[in-house]
């Protein structure tokens, strides 16, 4: 079992994005709605059944884990320092947070973004190979070589709890599930 350890339970939202087609990247805007067991209203892997293109096609009846996904705006800071300017939406994210680190939260991690609305976190984001075609070499950026936990970090996938409203300059809070506490699972 690893150990879990999560030094801040409190954060904020950086920036939201959606889009109603498949493109990796995300139109940032000013706000974005969360709908209770669907996911982002407007955005096309918003759905009660699984909308990731390659999992739809084999088992289109999987129920959607990958509601929203969520990155930790920390990542697009240390991608600049090694020369990648990518920014929130980008990565195709819905909701890029700071002061959190999104992939060291357990599994069943509760996130409470702004007045209302709550995610229940589900997974980590595995990265394929289209982050590839966005920037040249970045998948190898956010896989770390040395298996240390977690290994991937490309943000963390959810569904939605509670409905509401999320904007930038909202509050982030973390409630942490009961003991034992599971790591995240890739998905």
């Amino acid at each position: 079992m690893n150990l879990i350890v999560v030094p801040a339970l409190e954060g904020i939202v950086v920036a939201v994005s959606a889009d109603r087609n498949h493109n990796f990247s995300k139109q940032r805007r000013g706000a974005i709605v969360l709908v209770q067991g669907h996911g982002v209203e407007g955005d096309a892997h918003a759905g009660p059944f699984v909308q990731h293109r390659y999992l739809a096609r084999r088992q289109p009846r999987l129920p959607n884990l990958r509601q929203v996904h969520l990155i930790p705006n920390e990542l697009f800071e240390f991608l600049r320092t090694i020369g990648y300017d990518v920014s929130p939406g980008e990565l195709g994210e819905n909701i890029a947070t700071a002061g959190l680190e999104l992939e060291r939260l357990p599994l069943g991690t509760i996130l409470r973004l702004g007045a209302s609305a709550a995610v229940a976190l589900t997974g980590l984001r595995t990265p394929c190979v289209l982050i590839d075609r966005h920037r040249a070499g970045l998948r190898r950026q956010v896989i770390w070589p040395d298996k240390s936990e977690p290994r991937f970090r490309g943000g963390v996938l959810g569904v939605v709890e509670a409905g509401g409203r999320v904007a930038a300059g909202d509050p982030a809070r973390v409630l942490l599930p009961d003991e034992p506490r599971m790591p995240l699972p890739p998905l």
